[in-house]
């Protein structure tokens, strides 16, 4: 029995041990990163204030590098992202708020409905927006190695936000990964994106509807949106289709990404002539547009012929099922017209 005792507290001094060493590693980190921070010119003030609330976020790096244990398909991502009661409460939310979402879509050049499926689709409407705090997990992430440059990136981004007021220290927060506010921007689109659109000299994505759509239509704006484009269309392939017309898939890199769009795009003539239709079978519409398709799973799920403004979307998140998920909501949103 005493046996047993001892090699229980040796087990336990043991784990203590190394988590005392880790934190000292993380400890040491951050002092390092406090002084290159300080050296860049941030002022001192917010980086002493910034800096005192830094923990290490078990939680994050467990939500890093968890990954889905179930397989999931386009069919059964669509139902759950984009459920009838959330396309019931954007056409409300549409509704509510057309006025000012119209001005926007005018202003910026970008369809409402796509403002208002991104704010839903990212935020739920603004309810989830993530209660981690920023700083601590930025710095966690870039603590964990795998990503270090990019959020060092992230945290002198969310430094310079703290320094230009748009929000609290108290209040800077957002999800697991950094990503902020109503429209989930990483702190270097923030910097990048964000509008301060009532004019109140803070750029507010967290309590401020309005900053948000605009934030939003500016982001597609300048991913290159054109409002006289829908997002795509679902369609049917012939028998015996040749795959290589298919965007091809695996990219690294969005340049990579772009460089397979150019090859699949045609104009819709062309698609006409090699045998797509429409999900009813009818014909392609007879317009001048050019498209690329696009296939999220496989040869046996879904195909969409993909519109440039399909390229801003996944400008957005370079992912498919978040892409085509947009798209399905916006029509969802446009249709019937509100």
């Amino acid at each position: 029995m005493l046996k047993q005792l001892a090699l229980i507290t040796a087990s336990i001094i043991s784990v203590s041990t190394f988590a005392d060493e880790e934190q000292a590693k993380f400890n040491q980190y951050v002092a390092n990163l406090k002084a290159e921070a300080i050296e860049k010119g941030y002022k001192k003030s917010i980086v002493e204030d910034a800096f005192a609330t830094i923990k290490f976020k078990k939680k994050v790096i467990k939500a890093d590098k968890n990954q889905p244990e179930v397989k999931e398909t386009l069919e059964t991502y669509l139902p759950k992202r984009v459920p009838k009661w959330k396309i019931d409460r954007a056409r409300k939310l549409y509704k509510e708020n057309k006025e000012v979402l119209e001005k926007i879509a005018e202003q910026y050049g970008v369809q409402a409905r796509f403002i208002v499926a991104l704010w839903g689709l990212e935020s739920n409407f603004g309810k989830i927006q993530g209660s981690t705090p920023v700083i601590s997990s930025v710095v966690t992430l870039a603590y964990d190695g795998r990503r270090e440059d990019m959020y060092k990136r992230q945290l002198w981004a969310a430094l310079t936000i703290l320094e230009e007021g748009h929000i609290s220290l108290e209040h800077f927060k957002g999800s697991w990964a950094g990503a902020m506010g109503q429209t989930q921007f990483m702190p270097t689109s923030f910097n990048a994106y964000a509008v301060d659109y009532d004019g109140d000299g803070k750029k507010d994505i967290w309590q401020n509807k309005y900053d948000a759509f605009a934030s939003i239509a500016n982001y597609l704006k300048k991913a290159g949106w054109n409002d006289s484009l829908t997002w795509g269309r679902q369609v049917l392939l012939p028998n015996e289709f040749d795959s290589s017309n298919i965007l091809q898939r695996g990219t690294r890199t969005r340049k990579q990404w772009l460089e397979n769009w150019s090859k699949s795009e045609r104009d819709l003539s062309a698609w006409q002539a090699l045998g797509l239709r429409r999900t009813d079978g009818s014909d392609l519409p007879q317009v001048d547009i050019t498209a690329a398709l696009v296939m999220p799973d496989d040869l046996n799920g879904r195909m969409y012929l993909a519109y440039d403004n399909y390229k801003a979307l996944m400008h957005w998140n370079r992912s498919y099922y978040f892409a085509t998920s947009v798209g399905y909501l916006s029509d969802r949103i446009g249709y019937p017209k509100i």
